[in-house]
């Protein structure tokens, strides 16, 4: 809970300057040059700043791919998989950034030699409006990426699966109802499940820790009284270590739900109440 998810939103902001600032200034650019461009001047040394340019871009396409990887492998998925629908758009946001880069220096310089080879200037105009394209792909990708983080999607249906079938075969469960989950930061995950527990198992599994023959000899020896007020005492303590009992078990689900799926950071799980009471 919290500021999770503000990541996802400078992601967002990022993602729609891109789109803005980067695509449609890019198109503009080269849509008003079509007509009037002229071969650029010092083409050498432009050539020498995009070469430059492409190494150290180059260099941090490299690492953001590792860093991809390293998440896709985290999560157990592939990483055309994880790409698309891995938790952190964070470190898919800066390869693809780093991708379109290298591409659109890569389209720069054939535009360049273009112009060079043949001395039509009209070559560098279409190579700013096909980098425009480029990253305007780039930023509506990352745009829907982080929408989806932010609009606080489901967990990966394969988890879920996991989860409920732990859940279903677990003795105290008799039922499941209204299971939820919603992604609420990078790899980070909330569940919540009401449960029809089975109040036999919880009892027997609540006796073996503890013990029965006490429990019996109290409510024996209560029971001979003639006043009901010590079986009522010896009741209201029972019921109070049955609802203790209860909680623990709640506990132990949670717990092993968190080491089954350990993005899992939140588990809520509420008793369900088979019987709709009057309002």
């Amino acid at each position: 809970y919290g500021y999770s998810k503000e990541r996802f939103v400078w992601s967002l902001i990022s993602a729609v300057g891109i789109f803005c600032l980067g695509s449609g200034a890019t198109i503009v650019h080269g849509v008003q040059n079509l007509w009037i461009a002229h071969p650029p001047d010092n083409i050498e040394y432009a050539a020498l700043v995009i070469g430059g340019s492409f190494i150290i871009e180059g260099a941090s396409l490299v690492v953001a791919i590792q860093a991809v990887k390293k998440g896709a492998a985290t999560e157990g998925m592939k990483v055309k998989d994880y790409v698309w629908r891995g938790h952190d758009p964070t470190s898919v946001a800066v390869m693809t950034e780093d991708g379109a880069a290298v591409t659109g220096l890569a389209i720069a310089a054939a535009s360049l030699v273009a112009v060079k080879t043949t001395g039509n200037a009209m070559y560098d105009p279409i190579g700013s409006i096909i980098v425009g394209n480029l990253l305007g792909m780039v930023a509506i990708f990352l745009i829907q990426r982080n929408r989806h983080a932010l609009i606080g999607r489901a967990i990966d249906e394969h988890d879920m699966q996991k989860v409920l079938h732990f859940l279903k075969n677990d003795p105290v469960v008799d039922a499941l109802y209204d299971c939820k989950s919603e992604v609420i930061g990078p790899g980070f995950f909330r569940f919540k499940a009401e449960i029809d527990f089975n109040g036999v198992v919880v009892v027997q599994n609540y006796l073996n820790r503890t013990g029965r023959e006490e429990w019996a000899r109290q409510f024996r020896e209560s029971a001979k009284e003639k006043d009901d007020s010590a079986l009522l005492k010896i009741m209201s303590n029972y019921g109070e270590e049955v609802v203790t009992a209860l909680g623990s078990e709640v506990d132990r689900l949670e717990k092993e739900i968190q080491e089954l799926v350990p993005g899992i950071r939140h588990v809520d799980i509420e008793a369900h109440n088979p019987i709709d009471l009057p309002s």
